[in-house]
């Protein structure tokens, strides 16, 4: 898939747990865990938006685009 999620780095870089990023942008963990793992086939806006308020981020830190060989 070409669109990568790199929210464990900026989850690394703000110290915090999948548990208490869940907790704060209102989803279980099991969603959050599909979402890091890239097999989520979308992502709400508003759900984005929680993401990079709470990790005080850009969408582009989280998401990354490579062409696909």
């Amino acid at each position: 898939m070409p669109i990568i999620v790199n929210l464990d780095v900026m989850m690394a870089k703000r110290k915090m747990s999948s548990q208490e990023l869940a907790e704060k942008i209102e989803i279980t963990n099991a969603n959050l865990s599909i979402l890091k793992t890239g097999k989520a086939k979308a992502v709400r806006f508003s759900t984005l938006e929680k993401i990079c308020d709470v990790l005080e981020c850009q969408p582009g830190d989280i998401l990354e685009f490579r062409k696909s060989e």
